[in-house]
């Protein structure tokens, strides 16, 4: 019977002991500092939760049911935001992830210019963009669907381009060396690789998006979170109960759906 002699285990070195150390205590007082720097007074703060938990809390979960209809539809509404924004930004970061990719464009220059693009889009929140567009075109589910569709698409195509770099490049290398033309290579070389990981990346998008959407409503871009803030200002929290109910259950259903998906399409 053959005798198998394990590696000799690496041994820690003094430096590496000593800077262990030090970083953990640099994060001890990192957490020491911010929360001995803040002007909480917790006794207030305990006493606030604990007398709105008695009132808050009890209220949360017993939902208004009246409100069912009006939920659904605003949900419904949500949805469709975050469809149809998932979708633009889906189409609009293809032609960017090529332009980013560096093993399209032919050039370093074109990829970082790509590269930058997508990163200005992705320093925007979604918040912000929504306000932005709220004020452009007004206070309607128009603006959550653009703030949607912008947000996402400087994630989705800084994804795209990692999985064209990830492409094999023999399959377009031997349709150049047959005479292909660009198109050809992009539709029989490029696309058949990369099309797969798009649709799986754009589906995970699309739950992401429903969620953000769910927000946008606060600052008047449509859907569900229209519902929040005025149940939250007229503190109507059995109503609130019903509206995040309504978000667990959708969120989950699509979660669950999307996961099946996607587990098919990879």
């Amino acid at each position: 019977m053959a005798s198998y002699t394990l590696p000799p285990k690496p041994k820690n070195s003094l430096y590496k002991k000593v800077k262990r150390i030090v970083i953990t205590l640099l994060v001890i007082a990192l957490y020491v500092w911010t929360f001995t720097s803040i002007d909480i007074d917790w006794q207030n703060a305990m006493d606030r939760f604990v007398q709105n938990y008695n009132v808050l809390i009890p209220m949360l979960f017993s939902p208004d049911w009246s409100a069912t209809g009006e939920v659904a539809l605003k949900m419904l509404e949500t949805i469709f935001i975050a469809f149809a924004g998932s979708l633009m930004a889906a189409v609009l970061a293809i032609p960017l992830s090529f332009m980013a990719a560096n093993n399209m464009m032919g050039g370093k220059i074109a990829a970082t210019v790509g590269k930058w693009i997508l990163s200005a889009v992705r320093a925007f929140p979604d918040i912000i963009l929504a306000i932005l567009f709220v004020v452009a075109v007004g206070p309607n589910a128009f603006a959550g669907v653009l703030a949607i569709a912008i947000g996402s698409t400087g994630m989705l195509g800084k994804m795209f381009s990692e999985i064209i770099e990830s492409i094999d490049m023999q399959v377009v290398e031997a349709m150049q060396a047959n005479g292909a033309n660009k198109i050809q290579i992009l539709f029989y070389a490029v696309m058949p690789q990369v099309i797969p990981e798009f649709l799986s990346y754009a589906i995970y998008r699309f739950e992401v998006d429903i969620r953000a959407s769910s927000i946008l409503g606060i600052v008047g871009a449509g859907g569900i979170g229209t519902m929040v803030m005025f149940a939250s200002q007229n503190r109507e929290w059995n109503e609130m109960g019903t509206i995040l109910l309504g978000i667990i259950i959708v969120v989950t259903i699509i979660d669950f759906t999307s996961a099946r998906i996607r587990k098919k399409i990879v």
